[in-house]
């Protein structure tokens, strides 16, 4: 799971959920009349309430969260994970808001006694938490601001030219990886020297310079599909912020790059992009 591809709204949901678990533990009613000292139950007091309202919501929150971070789309029951995340805090929001308006639920008492009770701090957070967060969880894809990159991308080293061996790992300019293609890189101990895909062979004569274009590393503002390099409009790929990709070609206002486990496909929406 890569942080790094959360988004201001997944901190939202974040945040959201965190009130949420705090709000659990605070008075389900207020009672008139009573003492501060009385011991009123909270929410974790109350089944219908617990798996409503705060298990749902938590559960939604962490399913919305997991499925940003992980690197290929997941399905469950024919929805998106992050789809279903959203709506388990759609549900959670819309139960805590039925409990405000009847925190006694179906118990009328007799006398009318429980007339004098009503939603306790603790499902009024939670109310508060829910509408947050199922907000947050179905704006982000919507709203520029929150699509953002949460954390902001590590700078390189310095941009590695193409066919070099960076000093780290693909992703994050700086650790060992291998060439493009799947190829040991030149220079590894223990491995023979292996051309890239392009360069080439002894003896045969070198192709003619590309142009100006020098590689380098980029990182995106917000999460943006990779397309095939024959022009197919179906992405192979999503790249994530927070996560450095190299650079390969220049095509036009577009450029060629290459994902962490070397496919290699057109990045259309270059606007706003952070080089190394």
């Amino acid at each position: 799971m890569n942080i790094r591809s959360l988004t201001r709204g997944d901190g939202v949901v974040i945040g959201a959920a965190v009130l949420l678990f705090i709000a659990s533990f605070l008075d389900l009613y207020s009672i008139d009349g009573v003492s501060d000292s009385a011991d009123i139950p909270s929410l974790w007091d109350s089944g219908p309430v617990i798996l409503g309202i705060v298990l749902a919501g938590i559960i939604g929150a962490a399913l919305v969260v997991v499925a940003r971070g992980l690197p290929q789309p997941r399905k469950v029951a024919g929805l998106d994970l992050g789809q279903f995340g959203t709506a388990f805090t759609v549900f959670a929001a819309w139960c805590a808001l039925g409990n405000i308006f009847d925190p006694t639920g179906g118990f009328d008492g007799e006398g009318g006694f429980s007339d004098d009770i009503g939603a306790g701090t603790g499902l009024i957070l939670a109310l508060v938490a829910t509408l947050v967060m199922a907000a947050a969880a179905v704006a982000t894809p919507l709203v520029p601001a929150l699509k953002g990159a949460l954390l902001p991308a590590a700078r390189p080293a310095a941009p590695q030219p193409y066919g070099a061996q960076p000093p780290a790992g693909y992703g994050y300019p700086g650790a060992q990886q291998a060439s493009f293609g799947g190829q040991p890189q030149p220079g590894q101990p223990g491995q023979p020297q292996q051309p890239f895909p392009g360069q080439p062979q002894p003896g045969q004569p070198a192709p003619a310079p590309a142009g100006d274009f020098s590689p380098f590393w980029f990182a995106v503002p917000v999460p943006r599909p990779l397309f095939p390099e024959d022009g197919s409009p179906t992405p192979i790929a999503e790249l994530a912020p927070g996560t450095w990709y190299l650079a390969v070609e220049q095509r036009g206002p577009a450029l060629v790059a290459q994902t962490q486990d070397g496919r290699r496909g057109v990045l259309q929406d270059t606007s706003g992009i952070q080089r190394g």
